[in-house]
């Protein structure tokens, strides 16, 4: 019998061929106390020796945390080795803010930026509304920064269920094409539970002639019922499956840990038993159950590697 917690080939299949480590980055997002900046500290130190190929850091609603965005990449900048991404929306700004953020990024030394266009001022739902003198779509600011900055890297989103706000699939993926046409090399996707609606997604995308690579977006489930909210609002299924796996497990928190990490370890090992070999994981600035998570996968840490 095969240990299911072997790690899969990257092609595939199983057989004699050597194994190839899965290429994994990390999402974080700014802290807003002290107690949060020292935890979000504690997590870069445990998973930076895991050698991710990049970490990324959010931004908030409406540019809510820039400041915070920006010197949180300083300092993973100036105290670690990693390389970081930042991310950028263009909704509520015009486009001379957005610029000067995009050289500010470029002067202390970023090369890699997640754009995006961000969610409605009035939150998930409500109708979205350009800025009128800013950039109008992801696309637009893919075309903007890589017009300011060539050497900047762009990854943007994709939608294995579709955007909520998209028409159809073909519209999703018409905005993923455009966001590829003005320069975008990398596509993270939206969280999903269901790994078959990924592997449907990339039949799609690939039909229409995207070649990018398209990573699957992973998030541990560390508090079911608040993610779940979360994930919803954005347009993510939960599938009954999945929720039983978390029934009665409100007030224990240690056992909903060890499910979560079983639970997102399986479906990391099934995508990468298809062939996926890279893998960015959304941490909650929670370094548990992606490390082992990863460790699941064959990814060991460099033991000499400090993170500050």
């Amino acid at each position: 019998m095969t240990d299911p917690t072997t790690p899969a080939h990257a092609d595939g299949r199983d057989g004699n061929l050597a194994v190839r480590r899965p290429a994994i980055s990390f999402e974080f997002f700014p802290p807003k106390t002290e107690d949060m900046e020292r935890n979000l500290w504690d997590t870069i130190n445990r998973l930076a020796p895991l050698d991710p190929k990049f970490v990324s850091v959010t931004y908030g609603a409406g540019g809510s945390t820039r400041e915070r965005t920006h010197s949180t990449i300083a300092r993973i900048l100036k105290e670690t080795a990693l390389l970081p991404a930042a991310h950028l929306t263009c909704v509520g700004a015009s486009r001379g803010e957005i610029d000067d953020i995009v050289d500010r990024y470029h002067e202390v030394g970023v090369r890699h930026i997640v754009a995006l266009r961000g969610d409605p001022a009035g939150g998930i739902g409500t109708p979205y509304s350009s800025h009128p003198d800013g950039y109008q779509s992801s696309a637009d600011l893919v075309a903007g920064i890589k017009k300011r900055h060539a050497d900047i890297e762009v990854s943007v989103s994709a939608y294995p269920e579709k955007h909520p706000e998209a028409r159809d699939f073909d519209a999703d993926i018409d905005t993923l094409k455009a966001k590829v046409d003005s320069g975008a090399t990398r596509a993270i996707t939206q969280v999903f539970f269901d790994n078959d609606l990924y592997f449907r997604y990339l039949d799609r995308v690939r039909a229409r002639g995207i070649n990018i690579p398209i990573v699957p977006g992973i998030m541990p489930m560390h508090n079911f019922k608040q993610a779940r909210n979360f994930v919803t609002r954005a347009g993510t299924s939960v599938p009954d499956w999945f929720a039983a796996k978390f029934e009665g497990l409100d007030d224990d928190a240690e056992t909903r840990k060890l499910v979560a990490a079983t639970v997102a370890a399986g479906q990391v090992q099934k995508l990468a038993k298809n062939g996926v070999d890279t893998f960015h994981f959304y941490t909650m600035n929670r370094a548990d159950l992606v490390f082992a998570i990863s460790h699941l996968l064959g990814i060991r840490a460099k033991s000499a590697q400090k993170a500050a």
